[in-house]
């Protein structure tokens, strides 16, 4: 009997625990909380330009897009969406990216007011949006430069304690053969320091807005733009000057004569032509905020916000701590932040606060700064927290405001009450009335019909097996992401895969051309194949591979000499081909193997 209640015992200890295990494994799968931002790119433009709006959601899909409100002379039309899955640790997360263009017609403030979405039966909403349109500055050029700098300072007088962004653009005309390359080096600037020199101002943190391509004059342009924010460290006038800078620019050479052996102009000659770019100088007015009607609790913070204050627990007694949760959320100088001094909290005893900060653009100006401070009420007297007050002073309205959140009602129990421990009396006669009790319980002579015990769950195979499928899932995850990254942060070996891709499809269609006698195509696509090897090896435009490039980079690398000879050779039958085409299948796919050994040697090549 002992053996039979020791393995029912077991059994249901091993479900228990298998019940846990379980319930473990599933909680690592939940997602969390749906939440739901609005950002803008950047809060200030010239009118022909744009931002872009982006509504994304997190930890959940919305069940409608929000309506987007009829806003006079700003036109929002939707760009494109994308989905994200992440799992990290077990925990698994989705979110759901909705990006729209914004292009004001007029000069001007616009305020994009809250947004609402429905997910998961919950009523999410976002923090309003304020864009602020200006004219353009009148640009001198008329579309003749091929490269030149302007500073555009969306706003002319700002406040000591005021943060604005700066933005810095650099314009490439259309054509300029590295003026991707030029403007990739441009914007990774803002990872290193300022493109900015300025004095009485601090400079906090500098980003990059998505390129655009605008016409001026009879020129087209590619502009990449560097966005600085900047806060006045002084009053009066100050000046904002730019780096200074000569860039090497590539321009097809229009001069040159046509070859007779490349009626096609597929052989491209550059120029390189180097051009001074510098800034014009830009200036704007720091102001000291007035001291007239200042609220008692300023403390110098200028912006825009919104308060929002919860506290708990709010059932206590006197000496136990509650948690004061304070949220400011709005656009301003988040980092120095700081909460003022509450006179109303006398009655308890306060810690300094913890603050984190959460922001939704690059610059660190939009976002939430969450304060979390400890008091402890001194008294159960004590009916509610205070209210809670925060005075900023708003620099668009150019006015102090004081945002107040109502006192937070507490029950306070009095703190160390004992409890009188209760003594139990004998009570004779109701002892001698009570019936004898029965101290000895008969022993079944049967134990009934038993259950076979089974294995628990925790030594089943599958089972086990079954809990080896997130850290699978995880470092799969894991290797992916990193290989991912890895190329992304790679271009040269974006451009050795891609032209490897090449190769293979190009050798196929050499054959295919060989078989079908087509001559022209034949030698038109061996010889973009060299242009994309060599070019990748140099590190060069494949448009900017000729046969020079054999005698003044390659022969300098070491490359032997029999490879050199094959390759001038091929070049050679190449411009050929096109005034005595080669008719027979066999002579075409004779140049394949030829073709296939230059490449191999090629691709040995380091420079």
């Amino acid at each position: 009997m002992h053996k039979v209640l020791s393995q029912f015992s077991g059994r249901r200890s091993g479900s228990r625990a298998a019940r846990a295990v379980i319930v473990t494994w599933l909680t690592a799968f939940t997602l969390s909380a749906a939440t739901f931002r609005a950002t803008l790119d950047r809060d200030a433009v010239a009118i022909g330009e744009n931002a872009t709006l982006t509504l994304k959601f997190e930890g959940g899909q919305p069940k409608s897009m929000p309506a987007l409100p009829n806003i006079p002379n700003l036109q929002i039309t939707a760009q494109g969406s994308f989905q994200n899955f992440t799992l990290v640790n077990g925990a698994s997360s989705s979110s759901y990216t909705y990006t729209y263009v914004v292009t004001p017609a007029q000069p001007g403030d616009y305020t994009i007011p809250t947004l609402g979405a429905i997910v998961d039966g919950k009523v999410l909403t976002s923090q309003p949006l304020k864009l602020k349109a200006v004219k353009p500055a009148v640009a001198e050029n008329t579309g003749d430069q091929l490269a030149f700098l302007k500073l555009f300072v969306p706003k002319k007088e700002v406040f000591l304690g005021e943060v604005c962004g700066v933005q810095l653009q650099l314009y490439i005309r259309d054509g300029v053969a590295n003026g991707d390359g030029i403007l990739d080096s441009f914007e990774k600037l803002a990872a290193s320091s300022s493109p900015l020199k300025v004095e009485g101002c601090n400079l906090l943190k500098t980003g990059y807005a998505p390129r655009r391509q605008v016409q001026i004059g009879n020129g087209v342009y590619h502009v990449a733009t560097l966005v600085t924010a900047i806060s006045p460290l002084k009053t009066g006038t100050i000046t904002i000057d730019s780096i200074n800078a000569t860039l090497s620019l590539q321009l097809p050479a229009g001069n040159r004569r046509r070859d007779g052996f490349d009626p096609f102009g597929m052989f491209q000659q550059y120029e390189e032509r180097r051009v001074p770019i510098a800034a014009e100088s830009e200036t704007l007015t720091s102001l000291a905020v007035p001291k007239e009607n200042a609220p008692a609790n300023f403390n110098g913070a200028v912006g825009s916000y919104e308060l929002t204050v919860s506290a708990g627990p709010t059932n206590l007694a006197a000496g136990d701590p509650i948690t004061v949760r304070i949220q400011l959320t709005g656009n301003g100088a988040l980092d120095t932040l700081a909460l003022p001094d509450q006179p109303a909290w006398r009655e308890f005893k306060t810690y300094p606060p913890t603050s984190k900060i959460e922001t939704t653009d690059a610059l660190r100006l939009q976002g939430t700064k969450t304060f979390e401070q400890v008091v402890v009420p001194q008294s159960a007297d004590i009916r509610a927290l205070p209210p809670i007050s925060f005075s900023y002073f708003d620099s668009d309205k150019k006015s102090y405001r004081t945002l107040t959140q109502p006192a937070i009602g507490l029950m306070v129990r009095p703190g160390g009450a004992n409890v009188v421990p209760v003594v139990a009396t004998s009570n004779r006669a109701s002892q001698e009335n009570a019936p004898p009790a029965q101290d000895i319980v008969s022993i079944k002579q049967r134990a009934g019909k038993l259950e076979p015990a089974t294995r628990p769950l925790l030594e089943q195979p599958w089972f086990l097996t079954l809990q080896s499928v997130p850290a699978l899932a995880f470092l799969g995850t894991v290797i992916w992401r990193r290989r991912t990254d890895s190329l992304a942060n790679n271009p040269r070996l974006r451009r050795q895969r891609k032209v490897a891709q090449l190769v293979r499809d190009g050798l196929n269609e050499l054959r295919k051309f060989a078989a079908e006698k087509n001559s022209d195509d034949f030698f038109a696509t061996l010889f973009r194949l060299l242009q994309e090897q060599i070019g990748e090896r140099l590190n060069l435009p494949a448009s900017a591979i000729t046969e020079a490039i054999i005698a003044e980079h390659l022969h300098p690398l070491g490359v032997p000499e029999p490879t050199l000879t094959e390759l001038h050779e091929l070049f050679q039958t190449c411009n050929l081909a096109r005034y005595a085409p080669i008719k027979s299948s066999q002579e075409l796919a004779a140049v394949i193997p030829r073709l296939e050994a230059v490449l191999n040697e090629l691709q040995k090549v380091k420079a």
